[in-house]
């Protein structure tokens, strides 16, 4: 049998169960029925919150006037007066009226901080909603050994140097660190003559980003691939150029599992909780057309206002 659209009739309850399981795996709906959960979760647990609000009343409940005071607390470390209780609540009074009366004037509306705030609370919807499952060792286990770089102990290098200043000696600087270079590799590790330096001439079991910090990137690059107990270089730095004698490099190895496993499953959390959120504002994006502004015409539009700025 078959009705108007001919469609068979003992065929549709099937479909109505296939589209329902279809839209039960979609992310979108997962994330629906969680955030619905929590409201419904959260009505329970403070039902003053849900009494019908209309425009001519207006109730405070104990939980607000609790909410009130450990504000009031955590910034003063004490606890308000009476006087300061009532000061309070009638802050909250005034806040609820001039935001009801600035919805009814609809000012709500094209707001750039209101949509932010929303936003927002969205974000914090979904961090949530995404939090909410445990992960298994067997997860956890199997995104670390994936993972299991990322979690290596930090390279570390004890080296000294000696310094040639490019504000003493000008274009000659990398000249004089080259010359005092090959005087040295036949002096062993006695350091030969450089100029005065504004931090340590000696530098002790540092990471890479340790001796970046003072030296720069590319410097902190090279000296942990330089030769052991010889002098090498030479190297620039932001302040000058360096010939470095290195004492030791300690490589860095990766840490067990079991060292890690609270690290391990942190990490693990946000990174799901980042998906999740993807996958849900993606499938919200997908309901939506999205049109841009012809970024020609645009810069055409700004380039005037561009050149009163000069």
């Amino acid at each position: 049998m078959r009705d108007q659209t001919g469609l068979s009739v003992q065929n549709m309850p099937g479909a109505r169960t296939n589209l329902i399981a279809r839209a039960l795996r979609e992310p979108l709906v997962h994330f629906l029925l969680a955030g619905f959960g929590l409201f419904v979760l959260y009505a329970l647990l403070q039902p003053e919150r849900f009494v019908a609000d209309t425009s001519q009343r207006i109730e405070l409940s104990a939980t607000d006037v609790a909410r009130v005071e450990l504000a009031f607390v955590a910034r003063w470390q004490r606890h308000p007066t009476e006087a300061e209780l009532r000061g309070l609540l009638a802050g909250e009074v005034r806040n609820e009226i001039l935001s009801r009366e600035a919805i009814a004037l609809g000012l709500d509306k094209d707001d750039v901080i209101v949509k932010r705030r929303l936003a927002q609370k969205m974000e914090f919807l979904a961090d949530d909603v995404s939090g909410l499952r445990e992960p298994t060792q067997d997860e956890l286990r199997g995104w670390f050994e994936v993972n299991k770089n990322e979690f290596a102990q930090p390279s570390r290098i004890t080296f000294r140097h000696v310094f040639f200043s490019t504000d003493r000696r000008g274009a000659d600087t990398e000249a004089g660190a080259r010359k005092a270079l090959v005087s040295a590799a036949s002096r062993g590790d006695i350091a030969p003559r450089g100029d005065p330096f504004m931090f340590q001439d000696y530098y002790a079991d540092r990471t890479e980003a340790q001796v970046a910090d003072v030296f720069g990137s590319d410097f902190a690059t090279t000296v942990f691939s330089s030769p052991i107990k010889r002098w090498s270089g030479p190297l620039a730095s932001g302040l000058g150029w360096h010939i470095v004698w290195t004492e030791e490099v300690q490589l860095g190895d990766v840490r067990s599992y079991e060292d890690v496993e609270s690290e391990v499953r942190q990490r693990w959390m946000v990174e799901q909780r980042e998906a999740a959120k993807r996958a849900g504002f993606e499938a919200m994006l997908a309901r939506y057309e999205v049109v841009l502004p012809d970024m020609d015409a645009v810069n055409r539009a700004m380039a005037p206002r561009a050149a009163l700025t000069k």
